[in-house]
């Protein structure tokens, strides 16, 4: 019998709390902006996206997008892009059109709920095999010996996302062509989450996307994160295996069929706006890391510090017994919102922080005043 697939913890958490408590510190995405703020960004008058037409769009998605969408890569063609009508769909369409029960997968983790839980479903009664970024004393480390250990010969899909969530680790170049060998090697697929690329500290170099270097890779992107552009839910597949990509669009033809017109031609016009949008929110989590460097050394007895790479998140160890239950008391009670680090997979010690918006600030002073109250 087929066990029913688990509840999505990291959104029923926000179901209850993102919009009703005040001071929400763990927000994945970045800084937004409105309708019109976007379109002046990009040099396009407000009256063109009243005069866009609501008919039905291409399933791959509109070429003048795709071709937007491949300029950022290196060896990519719009052709290789699949438009969705939500980042998370990519996730989905993956898993369903690469996996059969019994398939052999492995998982970073910790991650977000549906890169695990969505391939442990379908693979069933196969077990999803784990491969845990590991804390030290100061940062994470990712041990590719562990993987080594993990890969075996029926092994079909490894499934990453770098930059990471909820850690803001980055592999180096070695680490990550390494990883990349290790696929090409054994012919596996390999799912490559990168939400957050374009996010990295200043004086971290830009890892090559997956898509420019593996021709069994899968990579997920979009507008949510980087650019801060959630409500659009824009993203794309990059799939560079032309039977798989039919694959993943008659699964498309079974889910939202096709993109929706008017996020097609405001995602157009944020990738136009590419520069100043991620320069922006790099400008805001530097901010926001500085902010948080000082909260964490003043607060050394409740918290270990270990500094993201890139991204907009962090992944903060805590001095209680149950971050779960201690998250659930600060919202009711503080109106102050973390994310518990067992929702993404990660040891109930830990809780998720997220840098990415103008209020990080107020939200931050407020927690520390509370802190400071209840000593």
């Amino acid at each position: 019998m087929t066990t029913p697939i688990p509840p999505f913890a990291t959104e029923q958490f926000f179901a209850r709390y993102e919009f009703t408590t005040p001071y929400l510190l763990c927000a994945s995405d970045c800084e937004s902006m409105t309708v019109g703020e976007l379109l002046a960004l990009a040099d396009i008058p407000a009256s063109a996206l009243g005069r866009l037409h609501l008919g039905y769009t291409e399933s791959q998605g509109h070429p003048a997008l795709r071709r937007e969408i491949a300029a950022t890569y290196e060896t990519i063609g719009a052709a290789d892009i699949v438009v969705l009508g939500a980042p998370e769909e990519g996730i989905y369409l993956t898993m369903r059109a690469l996996l059969q029960p019994g398939d052999e997968v492995i998982a970073l983790t910790p991650a977000y709920d549906s890169l695990r839980h969505l391939a442990a479903h379908i693979v069933q009664p196969a077990p999803l095999k784990p491969w845990p970024i590991r804390p030290t004393p100061t940062s994470w480390r990712l041990d590719l010996d562990d993987l080594a250990r993990l890969l075996t010969p029926q092994t079909r899909l490894l499934i990453v996302n770098f930059p990471h969530n909820p850690t803001g680790l980055l592999p180096d170049a070695a680490q990550f062509h390494a990883l990349v060998e290790m696929a090409r090697e054994r012919g596996i697929w390999l799912f490559c989450d990168e939400m957050y690329r374009g996010l990295e500290n200043a004086g971290t170099p830009m890892l090559p996307s997956a898509a420019d270097l593996y021709e069994q890779a899968i990579v997920l992107a979009g507008l949510s994160k980087v650019h801060g552009l959630p409500g659009l839910r824009s993203g794309w597949l990059v799939v560079r295996n032309a039977a798989l990509r039919e694959q993943l669009i008659n699964w498309k033809h079974y889910t939202t069929i096709c993109p929706p017109a008017p996020s097609e031609f405001l995602a157009t016009a944020a990738l136009r706006a590419r520069a100043p949008l991620i320069a922006r929110n790099r400008a805001i989590i530097a901010q926001n890391l500085a902010l948080a460097r000082t909260f964490f050394a003043r607060w050394t007895d409740l918290f270990t510090w270990r500094p993201p790479q890139a991204g907009s998140v962090a992944l903060v160890e805590m001095a209680v017994p149950s971050t779960t239950a201690y998250c659930e008391r600060l919202a009711r009670e503080q109106g102050i919102l973390l994310l518990p680090g067992p929702f993404l997979g990660a040891d109930d010690r830990f809780v998720r922080f997220g840098l990415g918006r103008h209020n990080f600030g107020a939200n931050l002073a407020q927690y520390d005043a509370y802190l400071a109250q209840a000593q």
